[in-house]
């Protein structure tokens, strides 16, 4: 195990720069295949509000500039690369002239949060029933219960989200509706805060729990029907050994080696399907800005919200392909 070897470690690093540069190209190109001008939509949104606009192609040349689509594609790429390096995404044509990095910090922490809540919540819960579903000491009860609760798993989040917000919001009244945290608390780190946080983050995570457990139950399940059958585990139980440390030192610690792996690639996929539910219980995360860029068609936004995706996935991997040795001490860095 011991130290990373060098030669592995820039190995990694040059893969994970390179998917980013590969993944940052792509994100730049797709955008300007549509036919679409940016400067026209932020010219027509001030036009809606001012009712009209005097001196527009004055304006419009103005605005181009300002977003920079008024140069060769070759000095625009280059632009955009150097400012991606900085994170400087440009400006946001929906909200113009705030920068699109000003909104993706704003609502990247409650992303996060909620993300990595509901992922962690999800990843334990997940795979403990997908192993009591094979431990042969599992209680009847248990191995009829886990597989009826899965049915929550074909349900959209959007639909749950709906569903517990009509029963524990509307009728229960247990729960704020929508909001992130309380109007009449002040943001900042305190206990309230972070109660009001807490408080209001709690039915979104609980959407995307209910829905998304039963994948890593199944996922797990299947492993565990092959770490059942290994010669480790039959040798541990003619050993004597106690039911329940063989289901967590030979079981569980051997087949959850691979959903480690899916745990990092299921971030990216989590914030793509928090969009819908950050949307309707009005959480300001990365999800809902992405749903409103969408809708207002602003193009920056969306490239920078899903560049960020895209780092935090490519980051997530390459992270536990460094400590996967250190998990598995079977497996060696480079070999």
């Amino acid at each position: 195990m011991g130290i990373i070897p060098r030669d592995y470690l820039a190995n990694r690093l040059v893969t994970l720069l390179l998917t980013v540069f590969i993944a940052a190209t792509l994100i730049w190109i797709i955008p300007r295949l549509s036919p679409i001008d940016p400067a026209e939509i932020a010219l027509g949104r001030m036009a809606a509000g001012a009712g009209s606009v005097a001196n527009s192609e004055a304006i419009l040349a103005q605005l181009r500039a300002q977003l920079g689509i008024d140069q060769p594609l070759a000095v625009q790429y280059g632009k955009y690369l150097w400012g991606v390096l900085q994170f400087d995404f440009g400006l946001s044509t929906a909200s113009f002239p705030t920068p699109v990095s000003v909104l993706i910090a704003n609502a990247l922490p409650w992303t996060l949060g909620l993300m990595l809540i509901s992922l962690i919540i999800t990843f334990v819960i997940g795979n403990l029933l997908g192993a009591f579903m094979v431990w042969e000491h599992t209680p009847r009860l248990w191995k009829v219960v886990i597989p009826a609760a899965m049915v929550f798993t074909s349900i959209p989040p959007i639909l749950s989200g709906l569903l517990l917000m009509w029963i524990f919001a509307a009728k229960l009244q247990w729960f704020p509706l929508t909001g992130a945290y309380g109007l009449t608390v002040e943001p900042g780190w305190t206990w309230t805060f972070a109660q009001s946080v807490l408080y209001h983050g709690f039915l979104p995570a609980l959407s995307i729990v209910v829905v998304t457990f039963g994948f890593w139950a199944l996922g797990m399940r299947g492993l565990m029907i092959g770490v059942q059958g290994e010669d480790y585990t039959t040798l541990a139980k003619a050993k004597g050994l106690r039911p329940r440390y063989i289901l967590y030192k030979y079981m569980i610690r051997n087949a959850i080696l691979p959903q480690i792996t899916a745990f990092a690639l299921k971030i990216g996929l989590l914030i793509a399907g928090q969009v819908l539910v950050e949307r309707i219980f009005a959480y300001n995360g990365m999800g809902k800005l992405l749903y409103d860029a969408i809708l207002n068609q602003d193009f920056p936004v969306i490239q920078g919200v899903s560049f960020v995706i895209i780092l935090m996935t490519a980051v997530s991997v390459f992270l536990v392909d460094l400590v996967y040795p250190f998990i598995d001490p079977r497996i060696r860095h480079g070999s």
